[in-house]
């Protein structure tokens, strides 16, 4: 099983918005990055990452990112769906996964440390590429 884990790239993160949690950081997301790879990894699966911007350049970041390799599971990461200011964001990955890997199942974590419940969830822990 490949998986993707898409999140945002810490130190892009305005961290003054308060739609974010208080006390949320850019050394508290790469730990949740960390974790959240360390748990893929730990059930036998090869877990990459693809850290955008909010930006314009998201979706071409992740389209190179997905013709790079064969991977059968993608994670957005909760913190893309979640803020509100972000939806285009979340919008733009979404259609670009769509392009990308037409066949490739797409997952959605709560937080980092349920990203490999969330594959689970949606490929049974079984590759799902075509």
């Amino acid at each position: 099983m490949q998986v993707l884990l898409v999140g945002y790239e810490p130190e892009a993160v305005d961290f003054s918005d308060p739609a974010l949690p208080q006390g949320l950081d850019a050394q508290k997301i790469h730990k949740g990055i960390a974790a959240a790879l360390e748990g893929m990894r730990g059930r036998g699966w090869t877990a990459d990452h693809c850290l955008i911007r909010p930006d314009d350049q998201a979706g071409p970041l992740l389209k190179q990112k997905l013709a790079s390799g064969r991977y059968d599971c993608l994670v957005i990461g909760a913190g893309i769906r979640t803020w509100p200011r972000h939806l285009p964001v979340f919008e733009i990955l979404l259609n670009a996964a769509r392009v990308a890997a037409p066949t490739v199942p797409i997952a959605f974590n709560t937080r980092p440390e349920d990203s490999a419940d969330a594959v689970e969830r949606v490929c049974g822990g079984k590759s799902a590429s075509i």
